[in-house]
C-alpha cells in the first residue's frame, strides 16, 4: 500500500521511525513528511500567515523512505504532502506512534489525530497510533501491531471513510489482553497555572494539571452503552481503537432547538 506518515513528536521521535521502518519493511511504498520538531497539543492548527519550508531528511529512516522535515504544524505536514510534496494520494495517512496516550477529549488537542483528520477531510481513510504512556520507550509491540492493522485495511478496506484512533498501552507484546472497539471517553485535565516570575522580573505561566479519567461521556451523545469507553480498555491493556469523524454535528441538539420560535419584524 501506499502510505503517507506525520506525527506531532517530530522528525526524530523513535515512534515515527518505528512505524515508518516497519512497514516499509514489510513492503510498504512510504513516505514521511513530519515537524522538524515536536508540536504536541497543536490541535488542528494551520499556518496562514507565513510561508511553510520543507526539507528532505536522509539517514534517519529505511532507504526506501523518503522523508520531509517541514517547519509547520502536523496539519500542515499532510495538507502540503498531499497538495505539494506526493505525486499521487497514499491508500492510508498513518500519524504516529505518538509518545503518550490520546484518550478520551485530549484527541480535541492531539497534533497526532489533527495529522490524521486532515487525511480524512481530503477523503483518505486514516489511522492515528498513541503509545499510552510519556515515559514508556519500547515502540515494538505498536509498531506489530500498527503493521497488522494496516495489512488487514489492505484485505479488507473500511466499510465507510473513517478515522481510527488507536491507544496502544505500554507494555510488551505477549502483555497486551487483546484488542477492543470502544467509544471516546472523557480524560480532561484540572488545569493548574503555575505562575512563576524570570529574571528580569516579569510574570509568566506555566501550565500542568491532574487528569481525571473516570467520567462518563453525557448521556445524550447517545452511544451505545455496551462499547467500552477507549480509558477504560487502556487500563486493561487492551489496544483501543476507536473510529472517528469530523463532523462535530450535535443530532440530539438539533431536535431540541428545533422548536425554538425566533421573530422578525
Amino acid at each position: 500500500m501506499k502510505l503517507l506518515i506525520s506525527n506531532d513528536d517530530g522528525i526524530a521521535a523513535l515512534g515515527i521511525r518505528a512505524l515508518a521502518n516497519g512497514l516499509a519493511e514489510a513492503g510498504h511504498d512510504v513516505t514521511v513528511v513530519c515537524p522538524d520538531r515536536e508540536r504536541s497539543a497543536t490541535g488542528h492548527g494551520l499556518t496562514l500567515l507565513q510561508p511553510i519550508r520543507a526539507e528532505m531528511v536522509e539517514s534517519l529512516f529505511h532507504p526506501a523512505i523518503n522523508a520531509w522535515a517541514c517547519d509547520g504544524t502536523p496539519s500542515d505536514c499532510v495538507k502540503l504532502a498531499l497538495w505539494a510534496l506526493l505525486d499521487s494520494p497514499p491508500d492510508l495517512v498513518l500519524s504516529g506512534i505518538n509518545q503518550g496516550a490520546n484518550l478520551g477529549t485530549e484527541i480535541l488537542y492531539s497534533g497526532t489525530v489533527s495529522a490524521a483528520m486532515e487525511g480524512l477531510i481530503e477523503g483518505i481513510p486514516s489511522i492515528a497510533f498513541s503509545l499510552a504512556s510519556h515515559t514508556y520507550k519500547e515502540f515494538a509491540a505498536a509498531a506489530q501491531f500498527a503493521q497488522s492493522l494496516v495489512d488487514q485495511l489492505a484485505n479488507c478496506p473500511l466499510p465507510e471513510l473513517m478515522l481510527l484512533n488507536v491507544n496502544i498501552p505500554p507494555v510488551s507484546w505477549t502483555e497486551i489482553a487483546g484488542v477492543t472497539f470502544t467509544r471516546q471517553g472523557v480524560r480532561r485535565y484540572v488545569d493548574v497555572f503555575d505562575k512563576r516570575v524570570d529574571p528580569r522580573g516579569k510574570t509568566y505561566y506555566w501550565l500542568t494539571g491532574e487528569v481525571l479519567e473516570d467520567i462518563e461521556p453525557p448521556a445524550g451523545l447517545n452511544l451505545p452503552e455496551n462499547i467500552p469507553i477507549d480509558v477504560h480498555a487502556i487500563r486493561e491493556n487492551y489496544i483501543s481503537i476507536t473510529p472517528l469523524q469530523y463532523n462535530l454535528t450535535y443530532a440530539r441538539g438539533l431536535q431540541q432547538l428545533s422548536t425554538w420560535k425566533f421573530k422578525f419584524q
